[in-house]
């Protein structure tokens, strides 16, 4: 009952046909995250020294706050995904939605302040 048929997919039991687009974007994400953290490390290998004036005269620089940011973003949103998929396969009801509630808020807020704490980085190092 319920195996792909319209009354399934109307109770909830059906295809809903968005596991592909769900599974090219964290192909997308990791591929991004892949990159920029490639990037990141080899940014931070060709730095004098690792102390925070230097790091943050190096994230002062656009070339590099922008990048940080977008793998922010990256990351946190193949989180976000990765954890969706968790939740949806494993709890049910309002637990559910407590849950998926909770890491939407938890995913933003997070990346909310990192970006935050990149821009204050970087624009303290410009005005220094």
């Amino acid at each position: 009952m319920g195996n792909g048929t319209s009354i399934g997919r109307v109770r909830g039991l059906g295809s809903a046909h968005e596991g592909t687009h769900h599974w090219w974007q964290q192909r997308l994400t990791a591929g991004a995250n892949l990159a920029l953290m490639l990037w990141l490390i080899a940014s931070l290998v060709l730095l004098p020294s690792l102390d925070y004036a230097t790091v943050q005269a190096w994230l002062a620089s656009p070339l590099a706050a922008v990048p940080m940011i977008l793998l922010v973003i990256s990351v946190f949103y193949h989180l976000k995904m990765g954890l969706q998929v968790v939740i949806e396969d494993y709890e049910r009801d309002a637990r559910r939605i407590v849950l998926m509630t909770l890491l939407n808020f938890f995913a933003i807020a997070a990346a909310v302040f990192a970006i935050f704490s990149i821009l204050k980085i970087s624009l303290t190092g410009a005005a220094a």
